[in-house]
């Protein structure tokens, strides 16, 4: 049954791919045979990246560094996509960011370019590479949501909406491209400790949350990997317009 999760063949983008869940996804992806596209905004992290994949897995990893909150590089990543790996059958839009404000202190600049980031930008690349998917009658396009979609916080207003919103755009493309052999699905993470909650959270914030999930720890970017792997293959053929929650257990505890 390994054939189910091999990527062999298959070509994938990877947004936001230099380091976190992003280097995880593309690690994985690789691993089991996918040639990849990663960006980013950082440019030293991009090449060390794809340089730790090459090595590791053997695969093609191109990268271009792109700020997907300015249209004209979303734009751009699409040409260096085409030009550098060809078509793609996988697409995941894992770039985002979250700036918590509360309600009346939102800033339409905040707004507008977590909008962009986290929403807008991946409707945009959605659009640009389902064609390319439709003529090959097969594709991928996952999502990365968050559990602030099904269960939101305080201060979050920005950044539930935009992840609300991916999971309301992901069911109406599964509906319209299913029978063009292209499945649409999100993720929803918990809480994974990543860079940026070891640098923002101060260990007894970190332990706090830890103890709220199930298995009262936080999530290893690897953890990621199988089910974003599910998606990505025939393995998750039949699974399409769905919210995998990835959480350790968090929503599920309403104490």
């Amino acid at each position: 049954m390994n054939h189910l999760f091999d990527l062999t063949g298959r070509t994938a983008l990877i947004t936001g791919g230099s380091k976190g869940l992003g280097k995880a996804m593309a690690l994985g992806f690789a691993a089991h045979g996918a040639n990849l596209m990663i960006c980013s905004r950082n440019a030293d992290e991009l090449k060390a990246t794809a340089t730790e994949i090459r090595e590791a897995t053997g695969q093609q990893v191109e990268f271009t560094v792109a700020d997907l909150t300015r249209r004209d590089d979303v734009a751009a990543l699409v040409k260096a996509t085409g030009n550098q790996v060809g078509a793609i059958d996988i697409l995941v839009n894992n770039a985002g960011s979250n700036l918590p404000q509360l309600i009346d202190s939102v800033e339409d600049e905040a707004w507008d370019e977590i909008v962009q980031l986290n929403l807008s930008s991946c409707m945009a690349l959605t659009r640009a590479f389902v064609p390319q998917m439709k003529r090959k009658g097969w594709g991928r396009v996952i999502h990365i949501s968050s559990i602030i979609a099904l269960a939101a916080a305080p201060a979050r207003s920005v950044y539930a909406a935009t992840k609300a919103g991916l999971i309301g755009m992901a069911r109406a493309q599964a509906l319209e491209l299913g029978d063009a052999g292209i499945t649409v699905n999100c993720i929803a993470p918990g809480p994974f400790l990543t860079d940026l909650p070891a640098a923002k959270l101060t260990a007894e914030q970190r332990q706090l949350i830890g103890q709220r999930t199930a298995l009262k720890r936080w999530g290893q970017p690897v953890e990621l990997v199988g089910p974003a792997l599910l998606l990505a293959s025939q393995a998750g053929s039949y699974m399409s317009g769905t919210v995998v929650v990835v959480d350790g257990g968090i929503v599920a505890n309403v104490a």
